[in-house]
């Protein structure tokens, strides 16, 4: 998931909760530690981030010596009443249909919106 990257300062189109549920989506065997350099954020707030998406029923996780997997209710509506009716697994098959595109060829990287 990469090194250690500066921390982004600003707003942005997607809540640290969505980052780390991608990051967990994309490596349910991910470790606190690489959650937290691939998102920009500290351990310690993934840490509080995987707390509050166990405690309202998005994410649980298994021990297995020291390792954890995650598992990602896919079908959980999201909170907020703007996304009423949007699932997680809608969600994230759009950061991951991001994802692809951000890691293709860059001479397929000229698509539009529209394209896809």
């Amino acid at each position: 998931m990469g090194g250690v990257l500066e921390p982004h300062t600003g707003w942005t189109f997607l809540t640290n909760h969505a980052r780390v549920l991608a990051a967990i989506a994309d490596d349910h065997n991910a470790r606190v530690r690489d959650i937290a350099a691939h998102c920009r954020l500290t351990e310690r707030a993934v840490q509080k981030i995987i707390a509050d998406l166990e405690q309202a029923g998005y994410l649980s996780h298994t021990r297995a010596g020291r390792s954890n997997t995650y598992r990602i209710e896919p079908g959980k509506v999201l909170r907020h009443p703007a996304e009423s009716g949007l699932t997680v697994a809608a969600l994230l098959a759009l950061l991951v249909h991001d994802e692809d595109r951000r890691t293709r060829d860059p001479a397929d990287r000229g698509a539009t919106i529209g394209d896809g």
